[in-house]
């Protein structure tokens, strides 16, 4: 669900410090790398691994749910900590990268992640899982600006960037489906923990060719890094997530819960004082309150909470009620795929002429309507009349609004500015793709629980039970897409003559 692709294909190459490998003066030619192809496999195959890794659990969820006996509650953990960790260091994470070194950091998160995955998928109970996910979060948010920042020095010829970062982007928009078939395909034949240990023979063999083929490049300075930001933001999103689960278990109203989401309010506004303070903020305040861009991201980080869950409670309805292996829900799941990347390529070209506001808000209206469709789902219904019509309506909607929310994210922007307001886009979905798995979790497993305690009738009332949670979870997702539309009406006031034209900004 990553919205990189339109990033790189709309954002603005303007930057400060210069991106240039250590050692190249601003004024020298800057000579083509004679392996930079062979990087820019290297790099494509870090890309595909960091998003099939967040599909491909998906489709083995269930099957490692019961393994591990995961709870409901808990079972989110899985996505969850992989989103949250990712999103929360994303900016860090460019940071580091840029003053470390980037194909430093690079063979380091590769080998990091490598280990992260041969942790999860030798688990052997549930906080095992999620710790381990949680590391690959962390690590992916090194590799992924690392990746795109080699790409944009390395490639200094235009027609070349170009073309590499197609690559790219292709791998990004397409990732996703291959990581549905991928995953269903390994927990049906082997076991859910090949959709983790797969990674490790890739994302080694990856470590070593980056050390021959991927040229060093760094910014030359002292280092600034925002620690403070990062722990807070970090861990105020945490006890939100831990909040919204104890929800589930104990209450809205509980002490506990209540603990927690104070906890979460009181670390997220620390954490905007600090950035407001520092001299160096991992977010510059500047960047979210201009209106089109703060409404874009706004409506982007809703979008993200709605449409991860729908994910997880499709592959619940579609493996548990309709009974589907794991290898045929990732086939149900192409079309979504196939739709998303449609409308994205139809929506590069209109956005030119008809401007951000007028895409994004007919994108996420179909995406609601698609939405309010899932909510008609039954334990006999079928997929075809049911589910894959809603999954292409929504697809469609959410491709419509992909490229038009990276576009708006760098309208006026500074060139100081230009790498965290590229990055936010991806951040505020996987950020809101963390809360809302996490929520939508919970509102599903307490509509369960309410419809079985109504209908104490025993176990014929379980998958309806089920059905009826995921309905109500629909439902809100539904509402959090319609607040996403009238975010976007009132905020982004941008016409197409705004757009910002160029090469790719670096995600920092």
């Amino acid at each position: 669900m990553s919205s990189s692709a339109a990033a790189l294909e709309q954002g603005s190459a303007a930057m400060s410090p210069d991106p240039r490998p250590s050692g190249t003066g601003a004024g020298e030619a800057v000579e083509a790398d004679p392996r930079r192809f062979r990087a820019l496999a290297v790099i494509a195959v870090a890309q595909l691994m960091i998003v099939l890794d967040a599909s491909v659990v998906t489709i083995a969820l269930p099957s490692a749910q019961r393994a591990l006996h995961i709870s409901i509650a808990n079972r989110q953990w899985v996505i969850t900590a992989y989103t949250l960790a990712f999103g929360g260091l994303l900016l860090l994470g460019g940071r580091i990268a840029d003053f470390l070194g980037r194909k430093r950091v690079f063979i380091v998160s590769l080998l990091g992640f490598a280990g992260a995955s041969a942790l999860g998928g030798l688990a052997q109970n549930s906080p095992m899982l999620f710790s381990a996910r949680a590391l690959q979060g962390a690590f992916a948010a090194l590799m992924a600006p690392a990746s795109l920042s080699l790409l944009t020095v390395t490639f200094t010829e235009a027609k070349e960037r170009a073309r590499a970062f197609g690559v790219y982007g292709a791998i990004a928009g397409g990732g996703a489906a291959i990581g549905l078939v991928v995953g269903g395909a390994l927990t049906q034949y082997a076991s859910w923990r090949w959709t983790l240990l797969i990674n490790v023979p890739i994302a080694i063999i990856a470590a070593v060719a980056a050390t021959r083929y991927v040229r060093e490049s760094r910014i030359e300075g002292r280092a600034r890094y925002d620690l403070p930001g990062a722990l807070l933001v970090t861990s105020g999103l945490l006890a939100l997530v831990y909040g919204f689960t104890k929800a589930q278990t104990d209450g809205w109203s509980s002490s506990i819960t209540l603990e927690f989401l104070g906890a979460a309010a009181a670390l997220l506004a620390a954490f905007v004082l600090v950035e407001r303070r520092s001299s160096h903020p991992l977010l510059p305040l500047r960047v979210i309150l201009d209106r089109n861009r703060g409404g874009s991201f706004l409506a982007s980080f809703l979008v993200g909470i709605a449409l991860f869950g729908t994910f997880l409670f499709l592959t619940y309805y579609l493996q548990g009620t309709l009974h589907y292996s794991a290898l045929k829900s990732g086939f149900a799941f192409l079309p979504f795929s196939g739709g998303i990347i449609l409308a994205a390529t139809l929506a590069s070209q209109l956005l030119p002429r008809v401007g951000p506001r007028a895409l994004i808000a007919s994108g996420l209206v179909l995406a609601g309507i698609g939405l309010a469709w899932f909510t008609q789902i039954g334990v006999d219904t079928s997929y075809v009349l049911h589910v894959l019509p809603a999954e292409i309506v929504v697809s469609f909607g959410i491709g419509l609004a992909f490229v038009p929310f990276s576009s708006t994210a760098l309208i006026g922007v500074d060139p100081a500015d230009a790498g965290v307001a590229s990055a936010l886009v991806n951040a505020t979905q996987q950020v809101g793709g963390s809360l809302g798995t996490a929520l939508l979790n919970t509102v599903a497993a307490s509509a369960t629980a309410s419809y079985l305690a109504a209908h104490a009738g025993g176990l014929s009332f379980v998958q309806p039970g089920l059905v009826h949670g995921y309905t109500v979870a629909f439902t809100v997702s539904a509402a959090l897409v319609a607040l996403a539309v009238i975010t976007t009406l009132l905020f982004v006031r941008a016409r197409s003559h705004d757009l910002p034209i160029g090469e790719p900004a670096l995600v920092r």
